[in-house]
């Protein structure tokens, strides 16, 4: 079976699967994040070497506020429990996003989860926290920017090798597989400029129902694309 290397996946569908069980939102996020802990340990099982997951936008902060809350708050609770699943799989984790609009209790217990799993050899695990791809690029050339007029670069010597190195994403290879669980079929201003040629694939499984079988049949069915990133192969 051909694996890809890198896989994104946009999280979605926890609310209404919440709804369709009579519960509050709430629920959805809480049970989300304990399938995002099944499919870490699956995908590695599978030979993926990177997984990178979109879990909260810049855009979700526009959410009701007891909902931003409750996220808040399970996020820390998950940040411990990342820790311990890090240990036990060998995971090296990584947050992406802009991080300065997280609270600092957060940010710490971040750099403490990147800090002690940076040297671990299995899955490596990213974790799109405030994250949205049109703000990653505008901090990237604002930092660019700022090396120029410092002289540490000259304009001449701006390339899309060295725009990536400016990216949260540097040093991540590019996902070979984007998989967005509910039906829906747009990207939401996710990893815009890493998912160049990138294959997707859509599925209606809510991402609470999303299963080992339903990654299997995500990586099947890119096994089957013929990948030409528009010089591989002629006709």
């Amino acid at each position: 079976m051909n694996v890809p290397k890198h896989v994104a996946i946009i999280l979605d569908g926890n609310g209404r699967w919440a709804k369709s069980k009579g519960m509050p939102r709430n629920y959805g996020h809480v049970q989300g994040s304990k399938t995002v802990e099944k499919i870490c340990e699956e995908a590695y099982k599978m030979g993926i070497k990177y997984l990178t997951v979109y879990a909260f936008s810049t855009e979700n902060w526009n959410r009701p506020q007891d909902e931003v809350e409750a996220l808040m708050k399970l996020l820390r609770n998950y940040m411990k429990t990342c820790l311990k699943t890090a240990e036990k799989n060998r995971m090296c984790v990584r947050v992406i996003g802009d991080k300065t609009g997280l609270d600092e209790d957060i940010r710490n217990r971040i750099a403490q989860l990147e800090e002690a799993t940076r040297d671990n050899d299995g899955l490596h695990f990213q974790i799109a926290l405030n994250y949205g791809s049109r703000h990653e690029m505008v901090r990237a050339m604002k930092n660019m920017a700022k090396d120029i007029a410092e002289k540490k670069m000259e304009p001449e010597a701006i390339s899309e090798d060295i725009f990536a190195e400016y990216l949260d994403t540097k040093g991540i290879p590019d996902p070979d597989l984007l998989i967005r669980t509910s039906g829906e079929q747009r990207i939401s201003n996710f990893l815009l400029w890493q998912l160049a040629y990138t294959e997707f694939y859509f599925t209606d499984v809510l991402w609470p129902d999303f299963t080992k079988e339903e990654l299997l049949k995500a990586v099947e069915a890119y096994g089957k694309r013929d990948r030409r990133y528009g010089l591989v192969k002629e006709d």
